[in-house]
């Protein structure tokens, strides 16, 4: 059964590792380099189709513990060593909620059901300036495993089917059934595609339902009869492989990140890797199977595998560990990191693995048991790693809350918000030890994000879900991104305490200033589902004509568009975006009684619970001045509502005194990341904000939750 790899094969193999690393290493050129991946599905697709339908012919069946076991030893060990170097590198290097992240992340991979967890998280694949988990290139590899899970059994059920029902030679691969089911797999996987990169787009890059096309046309290559191939003149053999290269490598510099993928621009690499397959499968040689064929590029593509492992977390941990990007010097010292550590992880892991000592001992279906053996090992670290996170988080001492005279018992916060704050930075300021408890722990703190029920509207769904008191005198309406989506535990106790029924139409991402903004997906895209999300919340206010319509929103994140330019610079976005407030307040002063702008609340330059959880900070390590670009931008709404006669509300002074904000409120932690705060401090901050929205009486409220539970603006004045 074994079978020498085409030269050319391993120099594609080269090809596509290169054109990935590039990409993520910053190189303007081939902006679509990602697309390598595609090209590894194609491939992968096609050897192992060819592997199988060889299978087939040779012993007259398939062998599906064979099939695995040979999949365990070409797979795992490099896998599962690069993952638990990762880990560990993780620990030393991140903070200890990040570090966290990277073991789930680790043992997701582990399961090879990455692609299904980063899908369910909503990682964009593109946005490293976001601090992309070093393990996040791992979706790629579960797209595989589950397709070499799948389609040996498929195959086998095939086989078995088709002799059943016609009685022909066993060792006959029945193509024309084959053929059926590979035609209707890809139809409708690329279908799915299609559809899905409109609808779901981060879902649809890493799902194996929206890639499963590519590698069946791999297989539907693999299906042609050589010999067919090989009676085709030479000058069409030539021309085929010339225009997949050049399709190929055009796709690397024609597709961007902005660019709808996989959907049908997936066809452009997919396509030509075919032709590059199909031009080689006879046997023939062309000039460009040559070149491919070649020593470089055959050592590139024995190392790919190990070279893909590897690149992905030594580019992103040294950006954890700089706290920014990295330079073109540093992405090429990077670069120069990863070919050395892949050619000793290919020559001491893989090799032995697949032809050494190891593979001996692992012969046929014995090797199975690297898949348990791995997930232990990945699965042991990762619980280690997570009891060493505990423990450096651990709340055991006698740290004390902030408080200032007159608290209701030590550890409670004061009725005076304010004085509360001043009373935090003040602490801060002497550098005093961060409280021993806090609510959120450090360790939830990630967790910490206010619950919306049924309507997720981050979800595109369209339809109401009323809140608050069921037969409320009044009706108050919350709109604007994930910043109006951190008020809700406030607002949930303030209808309580005053008789409010209330809906929260909130998108996060989506400003609610009436302006085209960029897609965080893409920064060249036009947040459409924003746009239409604004529109559909006019409706509902105009129609529900409530007695209160509250914004609270952020400024764009990626820019606003101009037309069909889109604009970064402060400068250029101010006049645009008050437009766009301008709009929005006048639609909604037609709609309801009363229309409240809650100012955006400070943003922090940089991640609180990194600070929090890096080394041994105090308080005044962790205390912020708020970024000056969200500060203008904030200032923009504020005087869009004046003009309109809208009522502003400013939060600052419960999260700031004198333009320093501090993390720890009291015993609270206040921001659960750069610029959202967390639950629990919202949730403190309900009677405060209640009176200044005027939602609750001045005097005399009574708190809706425990009356045990000391909040931040009191119960009482």
């Amino acid at each position: 059964m074994a079978r020498e790899i085409r030269g050319d094969i391993q120099g594609l193999r080269a090809v596509a590792v290169a054109v990935v690393i590039c990409a993520h290493a910053g190189v303007t050129a081939l902006p679509g380099g990602f697309v390598g991946v595609d090209v590894f599905f194609v491939i992968s697709g096609y050897l192992i189709s060819g592997l199988l339908f060889r299978e087939v012919l040779v012993t007259g069946g398939v062998s599906i513990g064979q099939f695995w076991a040979r999949r365990a030893r070409r797979i795992l060990p490099a896998a599962t060593v690069v993952s638990v170097v990762t880990v560990v590198a993780s620990l030393l290097i991140m903070g200890l909620l990040d570090a966290r992240e990277v073991v789930v992340d680790a043992i997701w991979a582990s399961a090879f059901a990455a692609n299904i967890h980063f899908a369910q998280e909503g990682v964009y694949y593109f946005a490293q300036d976001t601090g992309p988990s070093p393990m996040q290139h791992y979706w790629s590899l579960a797209v595989e495993e589950q397709f070499y899970l799948v389609w040996p059994v498929l195959l086998f059920g095939i086989i078995l089917l088709t002799r059943l029902l016609t009685g022909r030679n066993p060792r006959r691969l029945p193509r024309g059934a084959v053929l059926v089911v590979l035609l209707a797999v890809v139809v409708a996987s690329l279908a799915w595609s299609i559809h899905q990169t409109v609808a779901a787009p981060t879902t649809a890059y890493f799902s194996t339902l929206t890639r499963a096309w590519e590698l069946g046309i791999g297989a539907l290559v693999a299906l042609i009869p050589a010999s067919a191939v090989a009676r085709l003149h030479s000058r069409y053999l030539q021309l085929m492989a010339f225009v997949g290269a050049v399709v190929v490598v055009g796709s690397c510099v024609v597709i961007t990140s902005a660019t709808p993928f996989p959907g049908i621009a997936a066809a452009l690499p997919v396509g030509g890797t075919a032709l590059l397959l199909i031009a080689g499968h006879g046997g023939a040689r062309t000039l460009v199977g040559e070149l491919l064929s070649t020593e470089p590029f055959r050592v590139i593509g024995d190392w790919s595998y190990s070279l893909y492992l590897w690149h992905w977390p030594v580019l992103v941990l040294p950006e954890y560990a700089l706290g920014r990007g990295l330079n073109a010097f540093e992405s090429g010292l990077a670069v120069l990191v990863t070919l050395t550590l892949s050619a000793y992880s290919y020559q001491y892991v893989e090799m032995p693995f697949r032809n050494g000592g190891p593979a001996h001992r692992l012969p046929r279906r014995r090797a199975l048991v690297l898949y348990p053996a791995s997930a232990v090992l990945v699965l042991g670290v990762g619980g280690l790693a997570w009891l060493w996170t505990g423990a450096q988080a651990d709340t055991d001492g006698d740290n004390p809350p902030i408080t200032i005279a007159g608290s209701a018992k030590p550890g409670a916060v004061h009725v005076d918000t304010v004085a509360l704050v001043r009373a935090s930075v003040n602490a801060a300021r002497e550098r005093q030890a961060i409280p021993s408890k806090t609510d959120p722990s450090i360790l939830e703190l990630r967790e910490s994000v206010a619950d919306v029920g049924e309507c997720d509207y981050e979800q595109n769904v369209r339809k109401l879900c009323q809140v608050g008191e069921e037969n409320g005198d009044k009706t108050v309406v919350l709109i604007g991104d994930s910043h109006a989506r951190a008020w809700i535990p406030a607002f949930d106790r303030i209808n309580e305490a005053g008789n409010w029924k209330a809906y929260y139409l909130v998108k996060p991402q989506c400003t609610a200033a009436h302006i085209p903004i960029a897609s965080a997906q893409s920064d060249d895209t036009v947040f459409t589902d924003c746009s239409d999300f604004q529109d559909w919340v006019i409706e509902q206010v105009e129609d529900l004509n409530p007695d209160l319509v509250v914004v609270a929103s952020s400024p764009p994140v990626n820019g606003v568009f101009d037309g069909d330019k889109r604009v970064t610079s402060v400068d250029d976005t101010i006049p645009l975006l008050r437009a766009g407030y301008d709009e929005l307040f006048r639609e909604l002063d037609a709609a309801a009684d009363e229309v409240v702008l809650l100012r955006d609340v400070p943003k922090s330059p940089e991640d609180p619970a990194t600070c929090l959880t890096t080394g041994d900070p105090s308080l005044g390590d962790c205390m912020f001045e708020p970024d000056e670009r969200s500060q203008i931008l904030g200032n923009v709404a504020v005087d869009s509502a004046n003009v309109s006669g809208a009522r502003v509300v400013d939060p600052t002074p419960w999260l700031c005194y004198q333009g320093e904000c501090p993390i720890v409120i009291g015993g609270t932690l206040s921001y659960r990341d750069t610029d959202h705060i967390t639950t629990e401090y919202a949730a403190n901050l309900w009677a405060t904000l209640g009176r200044a929205l005027r939602m609750i009486p001045t005097n005399g409220v009574a708190a809706p939750a425990d009356p045990d539970d000391a909040v931040a603006g009191g119960s009482t004045d």
